[in-house]
């Protein structure tokens, strides 16, 4: 039977590296991102030069209602979606006492209801057919909290604790749902640091160096696979050994 997968934010950086990763793993894919239709249509192509095929959707996950036309365009590709990544975010770097309403609710809505909206189109067809795999993408952050990232600290501990709750509540049904803990990883995220900022980010770091896309993509490839049958609700720190 043919394997489907969804991955929101699948524009750039982790979220493209995830999507080429499990089409060469003979996934078919949904691809997803709120504004980059160039883009999400260049990586479509990549995909499908992998010999799968692919339907990108523009769509703000954030949003509940798009999402729900979102899911009504999937079921005419498939009603077979057996991976989901949560991929989709944004960052904030500021003091909390100058992070604004709109800034906070921002990252909510980006970080974490993204999750929920998904998940709510995404897991009843699984529960159905009695399996499935989500994997969320989350950040070391959310474990250790950081100092001027309060809300987006905050979107992935909330992120982290979605994770545990939905694997409690899903496993009777083989649905197993997993999170990656991402430390440093080398995107356009982190565009914003100058090479002084990253050397001593590095400094901090056991491998003394950022993570790779594909690194995150690898562990997803994991997860999605029979061979991690027996893991869910587990959050798993890929940071290069923190310190």
């Amino acid at each position: 039977m043919d394997k489907f997968a969804l991955v929101t934010g699948a524009s750039r950086g982790i979220g493209k590296a995830i999507a080429l990763r499990l089409a060469r793993e003979g996934y078919n894919l949904i691809i997803n991102s709120r504004i980059s239709h160039e883009a999400l249509n260049n990586v479509a192509k990549e995909i499908e030069a992998e010999g799968v095929k692919c339907l990108p959707i523009i769509a703000d996950v954030s949003d509940y209602f798009a999402v729900e036309n979102m899911f009504k365009e999937i079921s005419s590709f498939t009603d077979n979606l057996s991976c989901v990544v949560n991929n989709a975010g944004i960052s904030h770097i500021g003091l909390f006492t100058e992070t604004s309403p709109q800034k906070w609710n921002q990252l909510i809505n980006n970080n974490i209801n993204s999750a929920y909206n998904i998940c709510s189109f995404a897991v009843p067809p699984m529960i159905n057919s009695k399996k499935g795999s989500i994997i969320n993408i989350s950040s070391i952050w959310g474990i250790t909290g950081a100092s001027m990232e309060v809300a987006y600290s905050t979107t992935k501990a909330a992120l982290n604790g979605f994770t545990k709750a939905l694997a409690k509540e899903l496993g009777p049904s083989n649905i197993r749902v997993n999170a990656i803990a991402c430390g440093a990883i080398a995107t356009e995220m982190n565009s914003w640091m100058t090479p002084e900022d990253i050397q001593s980010f590095e400094a901090g770091i056991s491998l003394c160096r950022f993570g790779k896309p594909e690194e995150v993509a690898d562990l997803v490839s994991f997860l999605a696979s029979d061979s991690s049958s027996y893991l869910t609700g587990e959050i798993i720190s890929l940071d290069g050994g923190s310190l």
